[in-house]
């Protein structure tokens, strides 16, 4: 479970970042946080 809640953290980080490259300011922000909180070492919504 740890291993899948990394990889969908680093997935939404990156899509955060490619979507501040894209000028979606907000949008990538919102993932970036989100990133964040799902990531195993953030405060997980699945716990």
């Amino acid at each position: 479970m740890t291993l899948i809640l990394w990889l969908l953290a680093v997935i939404l980080v990156v899509s955060g970042i490619v979507a501040l490259f894209r000028r979606q300011v907000l949008w990538g922000i919102v993932l970036i946080v989100v990133g964040f909180l799902v990531g195993p070492g953030g405060v997980s919504i699945f716990t």
